[in-house]
């Protein structure tokens, strides 16, 4: 079933796509990546976006983000048209509305870790320290903030680097394999930190993830397989 194709057009929506495609130009010639699929997503909920490798799952995440541009179709977030937006009103609301965490933490290795997590929301002029001192405690960095990232261990910087993405309070946080270079254990412990930050935080989350387990904590999960989006009714199964 097509994602999206009963659902209106509507601004309830932090994240709507209407007939969105996408191709590259190859040796052998055109490779149809995403292929003119719908898909809304509603304000406050989050998503897991499932797929084998080289799907498109990045891809769509990077034309969402801005990064990239589509052939056809259209991304609109919060009722703003990316298309309407020039690269520098691009680049503002990567900096200030969507924020972007990776399974390659992206972390200023001059920088000690508390200014590491403020950095996104100085930024962009919306700090605020009592929900920094929450993200904190939460996460378990207390003892960490005067070290550099290299003094870390690689589930303590996904943990920064997760407190940095929220702290500005973004209205959509798109994630790509958060947890990809994590043991099992530590992926599962800063998933579930993850997904319940995002809930408190009041953003949605779009999370491109190969794993069923890291799925089951979104509200949805959708299925990437040449080039459409097809709902999966249950994450666990």
């Amino acid at each position: 079933m097509s994602i999206g194709s009963e659902i209106p057009w509507q601004q309830l929506y932090m994240l709507s796509i209407r007939h969105l495609s996408k191709s590259y130009s190859q040796p052998e010639g055109e490779v149809l990546v995403l292929d003119n699929f719908d898909f809304q997503m509603q304000t406050g909920s989050s998503v897991a976006l499932l797929g084998e490798s080289g799907s498109g799952k990045s891809t769509l995440l990077h034309l969402i983000a801005g990064l990239e541009s589509a052939d056809s179709g259209q991304i609109e977030i919060a009722g703003r048209k990316l298309s309407d937006l020039n690269q520098s009103q691009l680049a503002e609301m990567r900096r200030s509305r969507v924020s972007l965490v990776f399974q390659q933490f992206h972390l200023i290795s001059t920088l000690n870790i508390v200014d590491n997590i403020r950095f996104q929301a100085t930024l962009c002029g919306r700090f605020d320290p009592e929900f920094e001192a929450r993200l904190i405690q939460r996460l378990g960095l207390g003892s960490q903030l005067k070290k550099f990232p290299h003094q870390l261990s690689r589930g303590q910087q996904q943990r920064v680097a997760i407190a940095r993405s929220l702290l500005h309070k973004p209205e959509l946080v798109l994630a790509d394999e958060p947890t990809g270079n994590l043991d099992e254990q530590s992926s599962l412990e800063v998933m579930s930190l993850f997904s319940e930050l995002v809930k408190n935080s009041a953003s949605s989350l779009l999370m491109v993830t190969h794993s069923r387990e890291m799925a089951a904590f979104m509200d949805r999960s959708v299925l990437l397989h040449n080039g459409a989006l097809t709902e999966l009714e249950d994450a666990t199964g």
